[in-house]
This record gives structure tokens, C-alpha cells and sequence, in this order.
């Protein structure tokens, strides 16, 4: 009905968020422009929150497409991930294969990320549904904020 009346090619309002139908209007340009400086200064983490259904997997998608070419992304779509999953799903975003067992991932990571750094690239992993995350898993997750050098961060987490 609606596709003949409106001339539609396809369904509106699907579940899935479609970057191609952004629009800035509202507080959406803003928040998108404060994001993407919040990601430009690469310090720690950035929280995105709001009701169900107001956007926030669509503006964070959005972010990830306007990233600089100078920045990498990760993304953890599944909050029951534990730590050594986390761990193995941001390396293999990355393109890397992730060593066996936590402390050999952590440390793979550890110079995924200053290599990275040196060469004068940044790292951000985008977490769904964080809210949905094991305490201990996400307390795990923000200590990976904890990997730096001596002057900058090497991990930002939104």
C-alpha cells in the first residue's frame, strides 16, 4: 500500500539502521559533529545513550563511516561476548589472528596497537548494547582503555 502511494522502492522504518537515509536535522548533525571531535582528541571512553529507538546504532554507524582514513574500527555487535571473545573479536576486525589464550591476546593487541600508533593510526571499538555487558566483562573492556604509551591513549572505546 504504502510503496505505490508514496513511490517507495523499499520498506520504511526497517529495524536496521540505513546510513543512506541520515538526516541531520534535529540535534543529530550536533551530536554527530561532537562525536566525531570526541573521537578526533582519541582519549578513552564515549557513551552513547538514549531511549530504545532513538538512533544511537544509526549515529554511531555514522560515525564509523565518517571516521578519518587515519582511524581503525572494531565492532562488538554481541554483549554475551566474554573477555576472551572480546579480546578475539576486536583483533580479527582488525585483520589479525588472534593468538590462543588471554594474556597472549592481550599482549598481540598491546602491539597491534603501538604498531599501529607508530604508524600514526588510532583505534576505535564500537560496543552495541554495552548496557547488556557482564560487570566483570565490562570492566575488563574499559581497562583495555588502559593500553598506552607514554602520552596517548591507544584504544578509544564508544
Amino acid at each position: 500500500m504504502y510503496f505505490d502511494y508514496f513511490g517507495l522502492k523499499e520498506a520504511p522504518f526497517r529495524i536496521t539502521p540505513n546510513t543512506e537515509y541520515w538526516h541531520p536535522g534535529g540535534q543529530r548533525g550536533d551530536m554527530l559533529a561532537a562525536l566525531l571531535y570526541a573521537v578526533g582528541q582519541g582519549e578513552g571512553i564515549i557513551k552513547v545513550v538514549g531511549e530504545v529507538g532513538s538512533g544511537k546504532t544509526m549515529l554511531c554507524r555514522k560515525l564509523a563511516a565518517q571516521l578519518p582514513d587515519s582511524v581503525d574500527s572494531a565492532y562488538l555487535g554481541n554483549p554475551t561476548l566474554g573477555a576472551d571473545d572480546m579480546l578475539a573479536a576486536i583483533l580479527a576486525d582488525l585483520g589479525e589472528t588472534p593468538a590462543s589464550g588471554r594474556q597472549a591476546r592481550l599482549a598481540q593487541l598491546n602491539a597491534v596497537l603501538l604498531a599501529r600508533h607508530e604508524a600514526g593510526r588510532r583505534v576505535v571499538v564500537f560496543v552495541e548494547e554495552a548496557q547488556g555487558i557482564a560487570l566483570d566483562n565490562l570492566e575488563f573492556l574499559r581497562l583495555l582503555t588502559n593500553l598506552e604509551t607514554a602520552t596517548d591513549k591507544l584504544l578509544q572505546i564508544v
